[in-house]
């Protein structure tokens, strides 16, 4: 069962604050060796006092805790969620692929995550309120969207500096520094868009936590989805439709089947922009990965203000998939795109694909431990964005064709098209299920394989120990780690 532990929360979260105090006053004196002994004698004795009344605090907490473990498992204080642990994988495969009740709201299953995936908080959520969290979502995302066109706007009217000159005429001193105008209306466009973009992974994703997801990993894919559609409308779409959008987008209206004339004129006009964007993304996305200079500059803040104890445990934070995946994902759109209309763009391309090879396979191998499984869950929508940049190439390719005045090459790009499509809905009859469904012969081959090796009982103990909720776990607070660190690669195993 799973209970209301609202109230346990907060004395949990006040007892690791305590205990954080405590594990800063046990570092400061290795922290501070250099200053002189008696400083340190003294800063010894004060400290000792004060880590001795927080460890008595931290014992009252403690205490308090346990009493309200046990009373919140006596008193049953349990909300209408549960986990079901079957003895074997078939019954649990039928039983959460079943539908159990005539009426579907009233009895609702599923597959249970794996347990370090679970999303304890999100779980007390009431089902029937979940449509609306799930409203609220589309439409903050909505207008995030709609809002951020006003600073893609502006960076592309940087880019284009005849145009600036006319809104603005004192950018006209520019050209008195030789070479300047062009980093303006080349490279500064990208880095400005980029640190826009930076800040939009992370609201996606805690506007994803709302809808009340029960596992940590369908909290990011759909943050993933979210950037991903934000990105194709506002940095490509966006950029390249911003020189007359409104024309742009009511002529689409009004003569949808100029649409893919209109798109290759102006993803032709774009081709530099991107460019240096790729560029760009490449050196602030994937430096930013292995070289971590917020994290860096905040070590060294921390090192020279409250001290940082030589025996520390090691930090590293990896970028997020939510973050890395839409991103990849753009930049193999536009080149899906430019292939055709500027094969120029394809090198840049490459040389981003191979930094992002040598950055991510140092991280996996070397550097990363793996916190949660996302069992392939991410393939669907990789597939997906992929198909996305493949119709909008073709698209794009029936307009360029138009453009050049060549109908014959125009049609036969239209079979292509709708074989793609095939091809898509081909792939989701066939591979889809698989993703969302748990094959009843593969759970008979694998109890069968468990049973032979007498591991169904062994397997059914540790499950029921797994699936227990943090909150009604023991506590012990004193030996704790701390709550900056990230699992990494073991030292043993490298």
């Amino acid at each position: 069962m799973v209970y209301k532990e609202k109230d346990l929360e907060v004395l949990l979260s006040q007892a690791e604050s305590i205990a954080r105090k405590i594990e800063d006053l046990r570092e400061r004196p290795t922290a501070n060796k250099h200053k002189r002994e008696i400083l340190l004698l003294d800063g010894s004795r004060e400290d000792a006092v004060k880590i001795s009344l927080h460890e008595d605090s931290l014992q009252v907490f403690c205490e308090k805790i346990r009493q309200l473990q046990h009373e919140i498992v006596i008193k049953q204080k349990d909300l209408p969620v549960a986990f079901v642990i079957f003895k074997s994988r078939c019954g649990a495969a039928l039983a959460a692929q079943s539908q159990q009740h005539s009426h579907p709201l009233l009895w609702i299953t599923e597959m249970a995550p794996e347990p370090r995936d679970v999303s304890w908080r999100t779980l007390a959520i009431p089902y029937r309120i979940l449509p609306l969290y799930k409203i609220g979502v589309v439409l903050a995302a909505s207008l995030l969207t709609i809002f951020f066109a006003i600073p893609v706007t502006a960076v592309q009217g940087i880019a284009k500096y005849e145009k600036l000159k006319k809104w603005f005429p004192p950018v006209m001193a520019v050209e008195l520094i030789p070479g300047l105008s062009s980093v303006v209306t080349g490279y500064l466009p990208s880095v400005i868009l980029k640190g826009f973009i930076y800040i939009v992974p992370f609201a996606m994703f805690g506007m994803a936590k709302l809808p009340g997801c029960i596992s940590k990993s369908k909290e990011e894919i759909k943050a993933c989805n979210m950037v991903f559609y934000f990105l194709v409308g506002n940095v490509f779409f966006l950029s390249v439709l911003s020189g007359s959008l409104l024309d742009e987008i009511g002529e689409s209206f009004s003569h949808p089947k100029n649409f893919p004339s209109h798109l290759a004129s102006a993803v032709s006009a774009q081709a530099d922009f991107f460019m240096t964007y790729i560029l760009t993304d490449g050196l602030s996305g994937f430096s930013l990965e292995i070289l971590l200079p917020g994290l860096l500059f905040w070590d060294v803040i921390k090192s020279h203000t409250v001290g940082r104890g030589t025996e520390k445990d090691p930090y590293l934070y990896s970028l997020p998939y939510f973050r890395i995946i839409p991103m990849v994902s753009l930049s193999v759109l536009i080149g899906t795109v430019y292939a055709v209309v500027a094969p120029l763009l394809l090198p840049f391309l490459i040389g981003y694909f191979c930094l992002g090879y040598l950055v991510f396979i140092n991280q996996i191998q070397d550097v990363y431990a793996i916190v949660y499984e996302t069992c392939g869950q991410y393939w669907p929508y990789i597939h997906h964005y992929i198909l996305v940049a493949i119709v909008l190439m073709q698209i794009t390719m029936i307009g360029l064709f138009g453009l050049k005045s060549m109908p014959a090459a125009s049609i036969s790009i239209i079979p292509l098209l709708l074989l793609t499509l095939m091809f898509n809905e081909y792939c989701k009859k066939r591979f889809l299920p698989t993703f969302h469904h748990y094959s009843i012969q593969n759970a008979v081959e694998h109890d069968e394989l468990d049973a032979k090796s007498s591991q169904m009982e062994v397997n059914h103990e540790d499950v029921i120990n797994a699936y227990c909720s943090p909150c009604l776990q023991p506590v012990n607070f004193l030996t704790s780690e701390s709550s900056s660190t990230q699992p990494l690669v073991c030292s043993s195993s490298l």
